[in-house]
This record gives structure tokens, C-alpha cells and sequence, in this order.
């Protein structure tokens, strides 16, 4: 097996090489004006051989898209009278008591928003037919506005889509198209229509994209993360380009999960420190996935992963506002200029140079697999400018930024346990991207927990990802119906239809049907509520599912009704079912010895410095320690002690109260 991994980020772009056995990994600087730059660089500096070469790729082109809203010129095709459906949403206030909210960028202008006469009723039944007359209007409409794409959101979809077709089949064939029956059959029409809107909206782009590094890359076989933590291949994945916008998250989560179960941890929380920013996850088990996410303030409805994210990362500028409080992002000094250390002209100070002041990372110490040294007095003149405007010393104003930036990754922690009734102190932290290791014992500390745990790769752990996930699509259809109203073996029968949807869309990937794994779940709640909660579903009769539903719903909620349960989507995920490569690699016999010893501020004494690499199964490291490879860096605080075990993974304890 043969497999690159490649994920695209705000500061780096990392890849990890699975050959023989054996990982290789390396960093470059992104250049997010063209993404494959980077990549093909990264390529040529590891001197792969593409013939046979599987590449699994982490994209962000779609998410930057969306935040910066240049996706391409799409129109907005639904029924007459509901062309305002995107502008309106759910009329709810971001800032509940903000009496002048700034005014939002409307998805969708008024003049690409076009409607036909077609009409379905809720069971499916045709109240208008569609016309040669509406039809001959809407391609005449599409004629003058010139779109690049076009989303077709019709009511009732989700029942019946033989207009939304009889529509796409109508259209010029040079147009990227979306249909809502396609993208999310669900109820719902505001976020459907936003699903299919951002769809056609970034669609274009991934096709284009995708076809000039697949092109770069050829003989390689080129595929992508989805969202949900499964890939896709290339070839595909322009028209389910919704379910990318999380594409290089879900890679970090899925390498999370799988170096967690190596060191015999099933209940994790993650955090992914890179350049830009920090996102955070809870596994309980497995990867949990949400339909209730948002991008750039639009409802995402697709399954993703269930993960926070905040704009705190290595990058992220310290800065004062109006009052003179120091503050930490989330603006990000990102991969040009980059921090003041990088040496690329950066002026402002960021996270990455308060440890560079500090000396937890040493300015001596090469970053990105040697291929870029830190600059130390370029970190100190940056922190001391702002150091001098808040009237403090260099070393306490960097304190402060590093205090700061904790504080915010904490608080992104807590959301995502506390919050949702998780005590943090019965989970193992696991910190990784480029700064994540040079923050776990702080975070760890401020939120109670004893362990945590470093894994081997963590500077690319998301690259990692990437190698080990599997291939995998997700389908889903609204019912809205009652269980009791299901007969035996009446659910299996709705399934079918989606099962043969999933199975034709694996086909051209995989030949052998039969190595297709299916995982079934029912969204349900009680009639009349509006939220739902998942749960999976084995064949069990709906008299049993509505018995694990009110257990569920006790469970999560404190209590459960005597009301009966509802139905409202069916859920399916295919994957193939494939061993995970295997990449033990040898570690050595003899315990290391620091190879320098540094001053760290704070630390009476010179801290030592060890190569990650040369620990010894076994060995530990007392804090306070530096713990430096390739592509990241650990700083073992004092009151913490590091166990390299049998796979390489870091365990840290925490040996004393203060943490």
C-alpha cells in the first residue's frame, strides 16, 4: 500500500507518506492563492513515485470560498412565491439584544433568485404541473443573468423529485447544477435550499480544482475528505462539494481517533492547534457527527463532524483594543507574513513568537522539518513593541498572550464537554497540529484532567487522517410519519432505495460489492417537537426503537413523555471494509539522552531538550522538558512527566497539584 496524505492549511500544507510500512512525513508553506502550489512542491521535495500512488487530500478551497464569499455566480431556481426563502431564514437575531445588528451579505441576490409554477402537495401529489411555458422562461431568464451554476430547491422534494429533474434535464449542459432532491432529501425547505445554494456555490471551483491537481498528480489516484471523516474520489467529489467545507477537520479527528485507540484511549478530547485556528471535538468511542453546523452564519444541515472551532492558533495576533486590554486573535498573521519569528517579514506579535520569547521554543530549533529556522530577535522586537505599550516586561506580556490564547482553547473545550453534561476529568486530552503540544499541559491543567497524550505525527496528525480513513458516503430522506404507523419489516423496505443509491455511487471505486459495510440510524422526536435525536438502528421493530428513544431522550434531556415518537429521516453510511495500514514503526532499544539544554523563563534551572524520535519504548521525561521533532514540539510543563509507549505516542501525567 501506497498512500500520500495531504492536508491543506492556513499556515502549512503537510503530507504524510505511507510506504512499506513506513511513514514519511514534511511540511511546506500553504499559498492559498493556488493550494496545489504547495502540494506540488511538497510532492517534488519527498521525490515520491506517482505510478500507483493513492492520494488522500484535505482541501480547504471550498471552506475559503464560502468565508470569503467568492464562490461562483449561482442562480436559485424554487417554486413561485418562495424565491425570499434564503433571505429570510429563520428570521433568528445572532445578537438576541443587539438593537442595530450589522446587515448580512444575502446568500443569493434578488435577480438570481427565479421561481416556476411547479407545485407538489406534502404526500407527493401534483397541484401544478411544470410547463414547456416555464421551462422556456426559466432557460431564457438564465440566458441574460449568465450564471456560473444553478441550485434547484423545489417544495416537497424530498417526496417526489420529478420536477427538480424534468428542470436540470432542461438546462445547458455547461451549467455546474444542484438539485436539493440530490444534495439533502430533506424536509425543511430554508436549510435544504441553503445545502443545494452552497453546493452550486463552491461546486464549480472544487471541479476545477480538483481537475488541475489531478492532472499535476497524474498517474496518482487522487481523493478527498469529506466532511463526515469518509473520502471520495476526486472525479466525484465536484458535485457533492457540500460535504468538503469540513474536509481537512474531519482528517485531524479520524488520525485523533485512530493513534487514540493505538495507546488503548476510546474517550478522547481533541484539540487541533494550527496557524490560524483551534478546533475542538469530543470522542466518545467513535467520531460524532452533527447536521446542525454552520459556516460563514449559514446552516449546514449535511452530516459532519461534531467539532468547535475558534480563531486561536499559533498565528493569532496579540493586539490591544479600544480600552487597552491585550487580546488574542482571531485574526491570524497566517502563512504570509506568517509570525515575526518566521523570518518572512511578520511584525505583529503572535502566539507562536510568546513561546519563541519565552524559550519553550527554542530559536535555535528548526520548524517544518528543517526547512524553516526561527528567528528569535525578530519574536522579541514584535512582543516587546507590544510589551512597551501595555507597560510590562517582554517575558510577562508574553505570559499574558499565551495566557490569553489558553484561556480561549478552554473555553472551546468546555462547550464541547461541560456544557453538554461531560465531566473533561473522565476523558484523556489529546493535543496535536503544529502548536497543539506546546499547549496540552496547560489546558489539560486548567481543565482538572490528569492525563493527556501527545501522539506521534501530531505535527501532521490531520495528513495522517487522511492515510487512514476509509472510503465512505452518507445519504439520508425524510419521512415524518409515526413508528407505530410502520409494519414489520417496513423500515428495511424504505432503506432499500438508499442502500442501491450508495451502493451505484461506490461501484466505480470499488469492485467488489460485498466488501460495502451499511450503518443504518433513525432521526426521531416526539410529535410536535421541532430537534431530533439520532440513534442507530440494527433491525430493531419500531415498538423497540421507541423504547430506546424515551431511554435516550432521559437520558440526555432528564426526562421522557408519554407521547408518541416520530420518525423524521432515515440515515445510511456505506464504507468499505478495508484494514487500517499498518505503520508500527520500530522505536529504539536505549533510553535518549537530552541532546541540548536551554533557559526557559520561569525555570531556575536549563530545561533539557530531547529528540522525540530517539525516545526508547518506556522512557519517561520529568518536566520541565522540550520535546522537539520533525514537525512539532511539546513543552512538558513542570508537575507533568512523559511516557513514550509502545506505538510512540507521548502519555503525560500530571505528578503533582500544580499542574
Amino acid at each position: 500500500m501506497r498512500k500520500l496524505g495531504v492536508d491543506t492549511g492556513g499556515t502549512f500544507t503537510d503530507f504524510v507518506l505511507l510506504e512499506a510500512g513506513r511513514l514519511r512525513v514534511h511540511k511546506v508553506l500553504s499559498t492559498p492563492d493556488a493550494p496545489e502550489r504547495a502540494i506540488l512542491q511538497g510532492v517534488a521535495e519527498l521525490a515520491v513515485d506517482r505510478a500507483g500512488l493513492a492520494v488522500v487530500h484535505g482541501s480547504t478551497v471550498a471552506t475559503n470560498a464560502v468565508l470569503e464569499g467568492k464562490g461562483a455566480r449561482t442562480a436559485y431556481v424554487t417554486n413561485r412565491g418562495f424565491a425570499d426563502v434564503l433571505t429570510i431564514g429563520r428570521q433568528a437575531r445572532r445578537d438576541l439584544y443587539d438593537l442595530e445588528p450589522s446587515p448580512r451579505r444575502l446568500p443569493v441576490p434578488p435577480e438570481l433568485c427565479l421561481e416556476v409554477g411547479a407545485r407538489l402537495a406534502p404526500d407527493g401529489r401534483e397541484l401544478t404541473p411544470l410547463t414547456e411555458a416555464d421551462l422556456a422562461a426559466l432557460r431564457a431568464a438564465l440566458a441574460r443573468l449568465a450564471p456560473d451554476a444553478v441550485a434547484i430547491n423545489l417544495l416537497f422534494s424530498f417526496v417526489d423529485d420529478r420536477h427538480e429533474r424534468a428542470i436540470a434535464s432542461a438546462l445547458p449542459k455547461d451549467l455546474f447544477v444542484a438539485r436539493s432532491s440530490a444534495v439533502l432529501a430533506e424536509y425543511r425547505e430554508y436549510e435544504r435550499g441553503m445545502a443545494t445554494w452552497l453546493n452550486a456555490y463552491v461546486g464549480p471551483l472544487m471541479d476545477r480544482y480538483l481537475a488541475r491537481l489531478s492532472a499535476a498528480l497524474a498517474p496518482a489516484r487522487v481523493s478527498v475528505m469529506q466532511s463526515h471523516g469518509g473520502t471520495i474520489d476526486a472525479g466525484q467529489a465536484g458535485a457533492q462539494a457540500v460535504h468538503l467545507l469540513l474536509s481537512g477537520p474531519a482528517g485531524g479527528l479520524v488520525g485523533a481517533l485512530a493513534q487514540g485507540r493505538r495507546s488503548g484511549f476510546e474517550r478522547l478530547m481533541s484539540f487541533d492547534m494550527g496557524g490560524t485556528s483551534t478546533d475542538v471535538a469530543l470522542l466518545d468511542g467513535d467520531i460524532g457527527l452533527t447536521s446542525e453546523g454552520e459556516i460563514a452564519g449559514y446552516p449546514l444541515a449535511v452530516p459532519m463532524v461534531d467539532m468547535h472551532t475558534i480563531g486561536a492558533g499559533g498565528g493569532s495576533i496579540a493586539w490591544l483594543d479600544a480600552g487597552g486590554l491585550l487580546q488574542v486573535g482571531p485574526q491570524s498573521a497566517g502563512a504570509a507574513p506568517g509570525p515575526a519569528c518566521y523570518g518572512q517579514g511578520g511584525r505583529e506579535p503572535t502566539v507562536t513568537d510568546a513561546n519563541v520569547v519565552l524559550g519553550r521554543l527554542p530559536a535555535d530549533l528548526p520548524l517544518a522539518g528543517g526547512s524553516l529556522r526561527l528567528d528569535g530577535e525578530a519574536a522579541r522586537r514584535a512582543v516587546g513593541r507590544l510589551a512597551e505599550r501595555l507597560g510590562l516586561g517582554l517575558a510577562e506580556a508574553a505570559r499574558g498572550i499565551l495566557r490569553i490564547a489558553n484561556e480561549h482553547m478552554a473555553q472551546a473545550l468546555r462547550v464541547i464537554s461541560v456544557r453538554r453534561g461531560h465531566d473533561p476529568r473522565d476523558f484523556c486530552l489529546l493535543g496535536f497540529g503544529g502548536a497543539g503540544g506546546m499547549h496540552v499541559c496547560a489546558l489539560a491543567g486548567q481543565l482538572g484532567m490528569r492525563q493527556a497524550l501527545v501522539p506521534r505525527q501530531a505535527g501532521v496528525l490531520s495528513a495522517l487522517g487522511m492515510v487512514v480513513a476509509r472510503r465512505s458516503r452518507q445519504a439520508s430522506y425524510s419521512l415524518l410519519r409515526p413508528l407505530e404507523r410502520f409494519g414489520p419489516g417496513a423500515l428495511a423496505v424504505e432503506l432499500a432505495g438508499l442502500r442501491e443509491r450508495l451502493a451505484a455511487a461506490m461501484r466505480a471505486e470499488v469492485g467488489d460489492e460485498a466488501r460495502l459495510v451499511f450503518h443504518a440510524s433513525l432521526d426521531l422526536r416526539y410529535q410536535g417537537q421541532s430537534s431530533t435525536l439520532n440513534l442507530p438502528w440494527d433491525g430493531a421493530s419500531p415498538a423497540r426503537m421507541a423504547r430506546a428513544f424515551h431511554a435516550a431522550h432521559e437520558a440526555q434531556f432528564g426526562h421522557a413523555l408519554a407521547m408518541p415518537v416520530e420518525l423524521v429521516n432515515l440515515r445510511l453510511q456505506v464504507s468499505v471494509d478495508e484494514p487500517l495500514p499498518d505503520f508500527a514503526e520500530p522505536l529504539p532499544a536505549t533510553p535518549a539522552a537530552p541532546v541540548a539544554h536551554v533557559a526557559v523563563h520561569g525555570c531556575p534551572a536549563p530545561v533539557p531538550v530531547f529528540e522525540r524520535e530517539a525516545l526508547a519504548v518506556g522512557q519517561s521525561v520529568t518536566g520541565p522538558a522540550i520535546l522537539r521533532e520533525a514537525v512539532a514540539t511539546t513543552w512538558l510543563a513542570p508537575g507533568w512527566q512523559a511516557l513514550c509507549d509502545a506505538v510512540g505516542n507521548l502519555l503525560l501525567t500530571r505528578v503533582d497539584a500544580a499542574g
